[in-house]
């Protein structure tokens, strides 16, 4: 809401709060949808300002109080331009030789990283953009390096291993612009022969940044980001400690970014799904010290946080399950219910 002076008062504006008399009676209530008799009577009694509901007071779900806040608007505001500046510096880094700064990069990541209160707002925020399909190569990237820097704080690097981690996400998927875009965000399942020609992404950008003399662990990381600690990765198959562990913790971050951004033949998948996911996919393919502490992390940002289960029930959540992160204990009117006892319910939405 926010506060209108009587004199700029229209037809059709909604009161957020009573106005009260000198006397302290009503006025006029709360949602009153203001009139031109309405404006007046406020004029008989000398009001002199009235509390105006603004678009956020019309919000109903989570995604829509996040759109509709002042600071995330302005946070949208500098993404896109840095978003920009990243998609420049990039393509001229490709096409143009031009050398690339380093510095800079970690300067567009500070000018985005720096706007929410919390890690946890930014991955929030970040999970509540809309994406422009122009950019998409782009932006996963960008999002890979915000993600990155998060998630290296988490797992306890130091700051210098948490620097290259997020200049590893700003270059790890350079291959991709190489390949064609109908291709990359196919919205159908790829062919064999398209999926081989997916696959060349990790060695075309492990070489281009060879070349280039890019810090060796981000072109590793870049080569080795589809690897999988049991072997069932590309594009060498290799097992465990035969993998960069910078790498391994991009392999993390890339699906993250990919389960939660939306796209045109899916919406983002909701925190409690992405760590359902992780867990299909198979925690041994990862190596679960390393998505232990992440996934945990992101059940606990939902503490408290309204949700709706696959059997229509809405409630709060109230206690996360260490040992279950997907089955927390939500508390629905009076009732509490133990997910875990629910085997065959899960969570859909974050409202």
């Amino acid at each position: 809401m926010y506060s209108v002076a009587r004199m700029a008062l229209k037809p059709g504006m909604e009161l957020a709060e009573d106005v009260l008399s000198s006397t302290m009676e009503i006025i006029l209530p709360a949602n009153t949808v203001l009139t031109e008799e309405s404006i007046n009577k406020l004029s008989l009694y000398s009001v002199m300002c009235v509390s105006i509901k603004d678009e956020s007071d019309y919000a109903v779900t989570h995604f829509e109080r996040v759109r509709c806040n002042k600071n995330y608007k302005e946070f949208e505001r500098v993404y896109i331009n840095n978003l920009n500046a990243y998609k420049y510096m990039i393509d001229s880094f490709l096409h143009d030789q031009s050398p690339i700064n380093l510095t800079y990069l970690m300067q567009i990541h500070d000018n985005i990283a720096m706007l929410p209160r919390t890690r946890e707002q930014l991955l929030d925020w970040l999970y509540n953009m809309l994406p422009n399909e122009d950019v998409l190569t782009y932006a996963h990237s960008l999002n890979s390096a915000l993600v990155a820097n998060v998630f290296g704080i988490w797992l306890g690097l130091d700051d210098e291993d948490i620097r290259l981690l997020t200049l590893s996400g700003f270059f790890y998927d350079i291959g991709k612009m190489r390949l064609p875009a109908d291709i990359l965000w196919k919205s159908d399942k790829l062919t064999d022969e398209e999926f081989e020609l997916m696959k060349t992404h990790t060695t075309i950008g492990y070489n281009i940044l060879h070349k280039k003399g890019i810090n060796e662990r981000i072109a590793n990381a870049t080569l080795m980001h589809h690897e999988r600690a049991d072997g069932s990765g590309y594009p060498s198959g290799l097992k465990d400690n035969e993998i960069d562990i910078f790498a391994r913790y991009m392999a993390v971050v890339d699906s993250y970014v990919a389960m939660t951004s939306a796209r045109s033949y899916r919406p983002a998948l909701n925190p409690f799904e992405v760590i359902k996911n992780f867990q299909k996919i198979g925690v041994e393919k990862f190596g679960n010290w390393i998505l232990r502490p992440i996934l945990s992390r992101i059940a606990n940002i939902h503490l408290g946080a309204t949700v709706k289960l696959s059997n229509g029930m809405i409630g709060d959540v109230i206690l996360i399950n260490q040992d279950a992160l997907t089955k927390p204990l939500i508390k629905h009117g009076d009732e509490l219910i133990d997910m875990t006892k629910m085997p065959d319910v899960e969570i859909i939405a974050i409202l």
